[in-house]
């Protein structure tokens, strides 16, 4: 009975030291855990997450409202954005995509603009055609935010400007945090037009911290780039040799600095798969047709219009492209006397590329399915 009393004991004690034991470690745990700080853990905490996608499944008349509002919510993480006010206002700050949709109501004008704060136009999207037939223009930029920043949708106040929706929806809108606030990114953000004195064919001045804050960009895996024409581009009867890229004048964003504005080539540093978006401006009586390449002159993606009316209206195109390091991205326009590219001041022609995963590991394009 001795024997069988000091073994209950001794069961009893090594029970209790095994459950101090994870009770220790377990304590030890959650003190490494919360000296971790937010940075640490990395931009998949909630709090550094903001997204929202809303339709509208009815008309607006211009006149009737100045922001266009939406009765469908399909996303909204963060509760960043007001469908009945139709403002997404930032709360982290860094770099965020917007891209809209909206349906042209029939014998009335379209023209929606993306603005910032007040009246900040970033981009629009246009059609002056007053035909019978409904159709839709989307447009899309990037836009580096600041907390209580604002981003809606205008609509001209004159009633012969209109938005076509119905159940289908035509009218979506949407934003996405793409990279949150960092030493690296935002000193990337800006919004001016090129400096006076900088001809459009010549680089602009190199940043003695240039190539720091890119090396460091690269570092952090991050690159994205988001530009605007605000003028018209106009083919020539001129044979042209080389194929000359798109070049821009305003820079939303260059995340890395992997976008040269001046000479309309983005150059990947990062390895991976990357988004690329673009919109452009039909020109009055002239044709549009713009192709994204990579390279020398490979064909990715492309725009084309052939109607030769006197009707202004938009042209969009988007895809993903795997790249290596040193790989070329550009727009190049039909360069003859038959084809132009229209912007101006409300932004219709954008281009806009970022990063989405890091490296080749995925699936080669070249595999064969069975």
């Amino acid at each position: 009975m001795r024997n069988m009393g000091s073994l209950q004991w001794l069961g009893a004690g090594v029970a209790f030291w095994s459950s101090s034991r994870n009770v220790f470690f377990l304590t030890v745990l959650l003190a490494c855990l919360v000296s971790i700080t937010p940075f640490q853990i990395g931009p998949v905490m909630p709090g550094l997450s903001s997204a929202f996608s809303a339709t509208r499944s009815s008309s607006v008349v211009g006149g009737s409202q100045r922001a266009v509002t939406f009765d469908r919510l399909l996303v909204n993480v963060g509760n960043d954005f007001n469908p009945d006010t139709g403002r997404f206002r930032c709360r982290v700050p860094g770099a965020y995509y917007f891209t809209f949709t909206v349906g042209k109501y029939p014998k009335k004008l379209l023209s929606v603009m993306l603005v910032k704060n007040g009246q900040e136009v970033q981009a629009m999207a246009y059609n002056e055609f007053r035909k019978q037939g409904r159709k839709v223009q989307s447009q899309s930029a990037m836009i580096g935010l600041k907390p209580m920043d604002t981003v809606w949708l205008l609509v001209q106040e004159s009633p012969d400007y209109a938005l076509y929706s119905n159940a289908g929806p035509y009218i979506t809108f949407t934003g996405y945090l793409v990279y949150p606030e960092s030493t690296s990114s935002m000193g990337y953000l800006n919004n001016h037009l090129i400096p006076p004195g900088i001809q459009p064919d010549c680089p602009p001045p190199e940043d003695p911290s240039y190539s720091e804050r890119r090396r460091e960009s690269t570092e952090k895996g991050r690159s994205a780039f988001s530009v605007a024409r605000t003028f018209s581009i106009l083919g020539e009867s001129r044979r042209h040799h080389n194929r000359e890229a798109l070049t821009f004048d305003v820079e939303y964003v260059n995340i890395g600095g992997h976008f040269n504005k001046s000479s309309g080539h983005f150059t990947c540093y990062i390895p991976g798969v990357y988004f690329f978006a673009f919109t452009v401006g039909k020109h009055p009586r002239r044709a549009v047709s713009v192709k994204l390449m990579t390279g020398r002159g490979e064909v990715q993606a492309m725009v084309f219009n052939e109607d030769m009316s006197r009707k202004r209206e938009m042209q969009s195109q988007s895809l993903l492209l795997p790249l290596k390091a040193g790989d070329v991205v550009w727009l190049y326009s039909q360069q003859d006397e038959r084809y132009a590219v229209y912007s101006n001041q409300g932004r219709y022609t954008t281009f806009t590329g970022f990063l989405v995963y890091p490296e080749l590991n995925f699936m080669s394009p070249d595999r064969t399915f069975h």
